[in-house]
C-alpha cells in the first residue's frame, strides 16, 4: 500500500451568505496574491539598485492597511502566499517553460481559494454537506465516497456560476497486479494513440466537432458586446450579453469534461495492462507554434503525460521519457537504417535497406518502445 495524497472533487449550492462569504474570500486572496506579487517585483529591483536585501512579506502585514482582510479564513490568505513562493520556485527552476507570475484579474482568472484542515473544521456532514471554516455547512451533491484523512479543502466557481470544492485526503491505494508487459505509445493527430502492438486509438476531436458552434456563438457574443458599447452600456450589465458568456461557458466545459475522461480511461487502461510505458517527452511548446496548434490543444497531451505519470507513480508502474527529438517516425525498427525526415502526409513507408514495409505510427511507437526500454 502506498500513501499518497488524492483529490475529491463535489459541486456544492451554497446558500445567498454563504455566496458571499465565498465571494470576499475569493476576492481578498486575489488582493493577497497581487499586493505580495508587487512587493516582490519592487523588493527585486531595489535589491538590483542598492543590494537591499529582498524580504518576503506576509499576509498579516497588509490587515492594517485592508482591514476587510480580516473578515476572511486566515488560512485562504496564507495559502496564497505558499502558491505565490511555489509560482516564483517552479520559474526559476524551469524559466523557459513556466512563466513569471503574473497579476490576477477578477474578469480573467478562475475563482478560487484553499483552506487547511485544523481540528476538524473541515468535515463531511451527513453525506450532505461539508463544514467549512468562515462558511459554516454547504449542502453538496456527495456522489461518491472520500477515503482517507481530509488535509485541505478548495472552493472554486466556474465560469458558468457553479460552485465546487475539491478536498484533498492522505489516503492509501493498492498497487496494480504486474502483467510483464511493456508498451510503446505514439500520440499524434490522426489517431490520438498508437501502441506498438498495432493498437491505434482514435482521437475524439471535441472542440473540433463543436468549434462550429463555439464560433457561432463566440461571433454573436462580439456583436451583442458592440451593440452594449453603442448604447453606453458596461458589459457586467448587458443582460444578454453575460447569458451568451454563460452559454458558451457551459459549452467549454463540456468539451472539458469530455476531453477529462476520456484521458482518465485510457492512462488508466494503459497502466493497468502494463508494467512499463515507453513516451516520447513532447515540446508540446513549440508544437504548438505549428499550423497544428489547435489540434494539439484539442488533444491535451499534456495533460495525458501528467495522468499517466502520476498513476504510475501510485499505482507501481514505470514511464520511460523518450528525448523530444529523436527520429522514431524515420527509424526502421527491423534493420535500425534512419531514413529522411517524411511529410506528415505520408501514413506509410517502405525501408531502403531491408525493404520492410511499415505503418508510420505503428512504426514510431515500435521504436519508442525498443528506445524506451533501452534507457
Amino acid at each position: 500500500m502506498k500513501q499518497v495524497k488524492k483529490a475529491f472533487v463535489y459541486r456544492i449550492y451554497p446558500n445567498d451568505l454563504q455566496k458571499e462569504m465565498f465571494a470576499k474570500t475569493f476576492g481578498c486572496a486575489r488582493k493577497i496574491w497581487n499586493l505580495m506579487l508587487d512587493d516582490r517585483i519592487n523588493s527585486y529591483k531595489q535589491y538590483h539598485e542598492d543590494a537591499t536585501p529582498i524580504k518576503e512579506t506576509t499576509p498579516a502585514m497588509y490587515k492594517k492597511d485592508y482591514p476587510y482582510l480580516k473578515e476572511v479564513d486566515s488560512l485562504a490568505l496564507a495559502n496564497e502566499q505558499m502558491h505565490l513562493r511555489r509560482a516564483f520556485t517552479n520559474f526559476y527552476r524551469n524559466s523557459k517553460t513556466v512563466g513569471y507570475p503574473k497579476f490576477k484579474s477578477k474578469n480573467r482568472n478562475r475563482n478560487s481559494y484553499t483552506t487547511n484542515n485544523q481540528n476538524g473544521t473541515i468535515a463531511i456532514i451527513d453525506k450532505q454537506g461539508i463544514k467549512l471554516p468562515k462558511v459554516g455547512v454547504v449542502s453538496m451533491d456527495y456522489h461518491r465516497e472520500h477515503t482517507g484523512k481530509i488535509k485541505s479543502a478548495t472552493v472554486s466557481q466556474d465560469a458558468t456560476g457553479a460552485y465546487y470544492v475539491a478536498i484533498l485526503c492522505e489516503t492509501e491505494v493498492e498497487a496494480f497486479a504486474k502483467t510483464n508487459s511493456s508498451i510503446g505509445v505514439d500520440m499524434g493527430i490522426h489517431h490520438y494513440v498508437v501502441l506498438s502492438d498495432g493498437t491505434k486509438i482514435e482521437n475524439p476531436k471535441y472542440l473540433k466537432k463543436d468549434m462550429q458552434r463555439l464560433q457561432k456563438l463566440q461571433r454573436k457574443l462580439s456583436r451583442k458586446a458592440e451593440i452594449a458599447k453603442a448604447k453606453g452600456i458596461k458589459l457586467e450589465d448587458a443582460k444578454n450579453y453575460q447569458k451568451l458568456k454563460i452559454t458558451i461557458a457551459r459549452l467549454h466545459k463540456r468539451i472539458y469534461n469530455r476531453r477529462h475522461d476520456f484521458l482518465h480511461k485510457l492512462s488508466t487502461y494503459l497502466i493497468k495492462n502494463h508494467d512499463v510505458i515507453c513516451v516520447e517527452k513532447l515540446s508540446v511548446k513549440k508544437m504548438l507554434e505549428s499550423h497544428l496548434a489547435q489540434a494539439i490543444t484539442d488533444a491535451g497531451w499534456t495533460k495525458f503525460l501528467a495522468l499517466l505519470k502520476y498513476k504510475a507513480e501510485w499505482y507501481g508502474k514505470s514511464i520511460k521519457e523518450v528525448e523530444p527529438y529523436y527520429p522514431s517516425t524515420q527509424i526502421c525498427h527491423v534493420c535500425g537504417s534512419k531514413e529522411s525526415k517524411k511529410a506528415l502526409h505520408i501514413r506509410e513507408w517502405e525501408c531502403s535497406s531491408c525493404h520492410s514495409y511499415h505503418d508510420r505510427d505503428i512504426n514510431a511507437a515500435m521504436n519508442i518502445h525498443q528506445h524506451g526500454l533501452a534507457i
